[in-house]
């Protein structure tokens, strides 16, 4: 039986100079999810506009249901403006208010979450006080807690990331995050920063494995006590927009399926590399059979 999985979050569009692109976090994660075979469900909030309509069917293109997804009469669908002239350093102006900061909690999110085996949400989805709510209370269902830092700034708040961490079974961070950890815990700035933040963080919160990525330079998975790495993919990258995001899913997907570390993250590197070639966060694919070879539909 395949696993129930709940991202919590930001849905929104990316506009580029070229057209907008569906987007946000916790959506490419959930679309990601629902390609890779896994009961998925996202608790979101969009516009009742013509941007949301939109945004509510590109994700029923993929088989998503929108049941969880509410709809907001007075705060515009999300949208973020991207600016693509360095690809390995992309900048985003995230709008606001937006609907997503105003997901309300409800009977149905919390009894899906409940039956659910994992919730996925970040940082970035707690900006405004009503969807910080919703989350805080969601988070302390007895289910398996994946955290994806993905700080965004103005939008970084210490004392929200301290409190989510406190629920947190699985930490994803990158390197730039790793740094801004390191210096707000104020651990030393010599020898392996890496190997620091992590035994700090285990032994002050109940995380049970810190993935870091490391860019085209691949991540390593701190669990146990040791880190695991791996080198990632060398690709011809179309733009990194979501890549972060693909890798995710593939994490959760292998994580929840009990594969060892090695496996965890080669699959997840493949699967981040590949949407790296690709235009947007979220292309279309599918794995070929029981093998993790990824086939562009």
């Amino acid at each position: 039986m395949a696993k129930k999985v709940i991202c919590f979050g930001e849905m929104l569009w990316d506009v580029f100079p070229d057209g907008a692109v569906a987007g946000g976090a916790p959506m490419n994660v959930a679309l990601n999810l629902q390609q890779l075979g896994v009961d998925v469900t996202m608790i979101s909030r969009v516009g009742k506009d013509e941007d949301g309509q939109k945004l509510l069917d590109f994700v029923k293109g993929y088989g998503l249901s929108i049941t969880s997804i509410q709809e907001d009469e007075s705060q515009p669908t999300g949208k973020v403006i991207i600016d693509q002239a360095d690809k390995e350093n992309i900048q985003y102006d995230i709008l606001e208010p937006a609907a997503w900061d105003f997901i309300s909690l409800t009977t149905e999110n919390q009894e899906m979450v409940a039956n659910a085996d994992a919730l996925v949400f970040g940082s970035l989805a707690v900006r405004n006080e009503q969807s910080w709510q919703t989350l805080y209370h969601l988070v302390h269902q007895p289910l398996l807690t994946i955290f994806d830092v993905n700080m965004r700034e103005p939008y970084v708040d210490f004392y929200k990331i301290d409190s989510l961490l406190g629920y947190t079974d699985i930490l994803k961070i990158n390197e730039d995050e790793l740094e801004i950890l390191a210096a707000f815990f104020e651990l030393k700035k010599t020898g392996d920063i890496a190997g620091q933040l992590c035994e700090f963080l285990v032994e002050e919160y109940p995380i049970e494995a810190i993935c870091i990525t490391l860019g085209s330079k691949g991540a390593m998975l701190y669990q146990h006590g040791k880190f695991t790495r791996h080198p990632g993919y060398s690709v011809q990258v179309r733009d990194t927009v979501g890549a972060g995001d693909a890798f995710l899913s593939g994490f959760v997907k292998m994580y929840l399926d009990g594969k060892p570390p090695k496996d965890i993250l080669d699959f997840a590197c493949k699967l981040g590399a590949f949407v790296a070639t690709q235009k947007g966060g979220t292309p279309k694919y599918s794995l070929d059979g029981k093998d993790t070879t990824i086939r562009v539909r």
